[in-house]
């Protein structure tokens, strides 16, 4: 029987995609995170997309919250906070632990818990560790639920200094000298950590960095300029992370470069270049995001040097197997050498943010440099790729 002159069904309308801004988190970074969730809120283009705000406190509980991007900003030189944008101070939000299903739940105590749809993304704006270090990543791998950024691996490496400049250096990027105190070594022979700390001075002199190993925004890091305030610096790094990583200071500029993934693979921006900030030390958390010190865009090189650090930031993208976005930092010698300090996997976000603003300059405004990211995730699967 011919089915051709039988009444058609209308087609149902497809469904927006729905984005899950995850934010806040676990680390020290808490605040410079809700943050950067309001900006990117704000971009998201609702006429493509529906969005579903999810915050994770201090404490680790993910959490409902008003999607009221004008209550995440910095206001009188405080961050906001996850547990004063909450819906309910009990409930919490539970991912699916089924790759075979996105549907994200809402639990109460003494209630039933509630479906809230399915999730096609999550865009997680999350900074230092319990989020941009792999951990977060992990969980969703599990939950077969794509991401904005990079995997596990790249993560993972992208949080920890050691490694990182273990990885750069294996694939021939230079860095600068470095020595890292691990907790066993310093609660066994505390003596000796700091003998190798004097011996390393020695070797490359004062000031030396003495940072966590696996935190970020420039936060716990401390400028020494002699053995009078080692000990100081070293229990403010260890405040984070109970590793650290003294490193020796560079002479030369601050470069940066941002790192996007397009259809055809990751490019390069503009880079920048952060001047030395007048009322700070060096360019710490309060120089970034309190002070809002202003980088030069573009950075004032020659075009031979543009084209160089814009190389090495895809290779460093490329060495750590990075996916999405990497802000990649370089300090440029006097004797005219770029060498790679850091990558960030999920870098400042908002839009007075280096990265935002060097993709700006570069021809993709925010709110397309968020749509990327998204429609980079969900070109993506799941799992090894």
């Amino acid at each position: 029987m011919s089915t051709e002159n039988l009444p058609q069904s209308p087609e149902q309308p497809s469904r927006k995609p729905r984005v899950a801004v995850v934010f806040g988190g676990r680390s020290s970074e808490h605040g410079i995170s809700t943050v950067t969730a309001g900006a990117v809120l704000r971009a998201i283009d609702r006429t493509k997309y529906d969005v579903l705000p999810i915050g994770i406190t201090r404490e680790g509980r993910w959490v409902l919250t008003a999607d009221e991007p004008e209550r995440m900003a910095i206001a009188d030189r405080r961050t906001p906070d996850v547990e004063g944008l909450a819906e309910s101070t009990e409930g919490g939000v539970l991912l699916p632990v089924d790759p075979a299903s996105r549907e994200v739940v809402y639990s109460e105590p003494g209630s039933v818990p509630k479906a809230l749809g399915e999730v096609d993304v999550v865009f997680p704006v999350l900074h230092g560790p319990y989020g941009e270090d792999g951990t977060l990543q992990g969980l969703l791998e599990l939950s077969g639920v794509p991401y904005v950024g990079s995997g596990v691996l790249a993560s993972a490496v992208g949080q920890d200094k050691e490694y990182m400049k273990r990885v750069f250096v294996s694939f021939g990027l230079k860095v600068g000298p470095y020595v890292v105190i691990r907790p066993r070594e310093w609660q066994l022979d505390e003596s000796g950590a700091r003998r190798r700390i004097a011996e390393f001075a020695g070797e490359h002199g004062w000031p030396l960095f003495v940072k966590p190993a696996r935190a970020g925004s420039s936060i716990g890091i401390t400028k020494v300029e002699s053995f009078e305030g080692l000990d100081e610096a070293i229990a403010e790094a260890q405040r984070h992370d109970p590793k650290i990583i003294v490193e020796a200071a560079l002479r030369g500029r601050e470069i940066e470069c941002g790192v996007l993934e397009f259809e055809d693979g990751p490019r390069a921006s503009v880079p920048a270049e952060i001047p030395p900030p007048d009322a700070h030390a060096y360019y710490d958390f309060e120089a970034k995001y309190i002070d809002s010190t202003p980088g030069i865009v573009p950075a004032p090189l020659t075009d031979e040097q543009t084209a160089e650090v814009r190389r090495l930031a895809v290779e460093a993208f490329d060495a750590a197997s990075c996916e999405g976005l990497v802000r990649a930092d370089f300090f440029l010698t006097e004797d005219g050498e770029f060498v790679i300090n850091e990558i960030n996997t999920m870098p400042g976000f908002t839009p007075i943010s280096m990265y935002p603003q060097m993709w700006q300059a570069s021809g993709v405004a925010y709110a397309e440099l968020v749509d990327r990211l998204i429609q980079a995730a969900l070109r993506r699967s799941t799992g090894l790729r």
